[in-house]
């Protein structure tokens, strides 16, 4: 009974353990929605609401810029402003080069935010370039560059980009022309090609020297970034630029690379101080081998080098039953030859060959060859062994001498000034949609446009999410090896109730317990005899007494 009871306290503990565990997590998901939703309606509750509401309850509102910017643009109105591009694609063939590609203000396709409505890539396998001019233009100087905005791939991405261009100012910029070849600052956004998930950040750098201008490209972080890409979501990117020289990425307020724009940069923005001497020229008698063959070695008298590398196995006996004289195959005794066979035209008909049926029983057919082995006599053609060069001179390098383009650009964040931004893109996926462009120098500026557009849809795209199963399942395609967690988290309630809730077997106390062994409830009549019995007997010993003192006495 003890062990039965000391086993039902362990199961009730572990079931108890494992019931406020679970609790706790469902707590803390319910308490950061909670939160979520005070905090986007804390930040919403002063706003003058539209008409649009969403399947929660939560009204849609336009974005409103809270500080200064230099370009916004939420695509809920018409779509002014923005110039599609009339021209042609340089070096490439005719029938694709046109900048032909179809874009249409739509809503969402999934987690639908009614009245939010983005720019939306329609064409497949077309070059798109559509463009507008800035409020007014950033000049890079005291101020960070913060530009934001955001993406979601609707039916996936197989090969194509989501990034922007911010254009270089000039005097004859023409957005009707926008293509390629148009000189920009920056290119930033996600861009994907087989399994080459990137997220770009490029800058034009000009060389101080000759007035040219090079790509620097941002080295790519290492982070997983595949989801952002299929899970069919809207993703808010970000770019930071400031004039320290350093920079930030961001996807969904969270950054995933960061680093310097003197340190972290290919090719860098400064060039070496040395380069290597174009003229220079390696010595005929330079000795580049740190190992030769050693001159004073001699072969051995005994080393043979016509010794075969395989040879015969002597002792291979051949298999008592071996067929000497039957073929492994013969030809098919059923076969008959076609009716329309023509001998003339397809020359002699001979029947198709099949395995001959007496050697299935036999350990084999035709003629026996012995087996082969390696050689243990076989040393292979003779080199003299490898010692070092005395003459060893090193890996030849040519010398260094000044680089004559050498320059120092110490604030490369002093960029070409910016006065728009386009979209020049191709893609072998259609309906990617872009919403809520911001070009600013304020972080809160830019995180107050982000709760009042993005923040909206991920609300909203939460309240949709399947259930803990389906992302389960989900989570297991992605990652199979969760099967085996998921396996193990079953069979420990069952093997704990199994290990406490399984009859004991008896033991030798058990056994040897009887029913006799368990006291009676004793009534009066009973101790009246009891006293009886014991009165006698008292009355008995006094009499012996008595009498064993007369004897002593006679």
């Amino acid at each position: 009974i003890s062990r039965m009871h000391f086993q039902w306290d362990w199961l009730c503990l572990g079931v108890l353990l494992m019931s406020s565990v679970t609790a706790e997590i469902e707590n803390e998901e319910n308490r950061d929605t909670d939160i979520e939703v005070e905090d986007f309606h804390k930040e919403s509750e002063d706003r003058d609401f539209g008409k649009d509401m969403s399947s929660l309850g939560v009204v849609y509102q336009t974005p409103k810029p809270t500080g200064e910017v230099y370009f916004t643009e939420t695509f809920d109105g018409i779509l002014a402003g923005w110039v599609l591009s009339k021209t042609k694609k340089e070096d490439t063939d005719d029938n694709i080069s046109k900048y032909d590609g179809r874009w249409e203000i739509e809503e969402l396709k999934e987690n639908t935010v009614p009245g939010d409505r983005g720019l939306v890539l329609k064409s497949i396998a077309k070059h798109h370039a559509i463009s507008a001019m800035l409020t007014k233009p950033f000049i890079f100087d005291d101020k960070p560059l913060i530009v934001q905005y955001e993406v979601n791939f609707q039916e996936g991405i197989d090969c194509g980009g989501a990034y922007i261009k911010l254009l270089s100012r000039s005097d004859d910029l023409d957005l009707e022309y926008f293509f390629d070849k148009t000189p920009y600052t920056i290119m930033f956004g996600p861009d994907k090609c087989g399994e080459d998930y990137k997220l770009h950040f490029i800058f034009r750098h000009k060389n101080p020297k000759t007035g040219e201008y090079d790509e620097k490209h941002a080295k790519q972080s290492g982070s997983d970034l595949k989801k952002f890409y299929t899970d069919k979501k809207t993703h808010l990117y970000t770019l930071v630029l400031k004039p320290d020289d350093t920079f930030e990425m961001l996807i969904d307020q969270s950054v995933v690379s960061k680093g310097s724009l003197l340190e972290d940069m290919v090719p860098p923005v400064n060039p070496p101080k040395e380069i290597e001497d174009p003229n220079d020229k390696k010595p005929d008698d330079w000795d580049e081998r740190p190992k030769i063959p050693d001159p004073n070695a001699v072969k051995p008298d005994d080393w043979d080098e016509d010794e075969p590398f395989k040879i015969e196995d002597p002792d291979a006996v051949k298999p008592e039953g071996w067929l000497d004289d039957e073929l492994k195959y013969i030809p098919d005794p059923n076969a008959r030859k076609p009716k329309d066979w023509d001998e003339e035209m397809d020359g002699d008909w001979e029947a198709p060959q099949i395995p001959n049926p007496k050697c299935e029983t036999a350990p084999g057919c035709g003629q026996w060859v012995r087996p082969v082995m390696n050689n243990p006599k076989y040393k292979g053609k003779w080199k003299p062994p490898l010692i070092d060069n005395p003459n060893y001179q090193g890996v030849w390098r040519p010398r260094k001498i000044s680089n004559p383009d050498y320059f120092e650009d110490l604030h490369p964040f002093e960029m070409t000034a910016v006065s728009a931004i386009g979209l020049e893109l191709w893609s072998m996926t259609s309906d990617i949609y872009f919403d809520n462009f911001i070009i600013c120098s304020e972080k809160e500026v830019a995180d107050r446009w982000a709760a009042d557009g993005w923040g909206l849809k991920r609300l909203i795209a939460s309240a949709n999410e399947p259930g803990m199963f389906t992302q389960l399942m989900t989570a297991a395609e992605d990652y199979p090896w969760l099967w085996v967690l998921y396996i193990l988290t079953l069979a420990l309630p069952v093997g704990l109730g199994v290990l406490f809730c399984w009859p004991a077997k008896k033991i030798d106390e058990d056994i040897d317990f009887k029913k006799s062994d368990i006291p009676k409830p004793i009534t009066k009549r009973e101790l009246e005899q009891d006293g009886q019995e014991l009165e006698d007997d008292e009355i008995e010993l006094e009499e012996e007494k008595q009498n064993k003192e007369e004897i002593a006495e006679d």
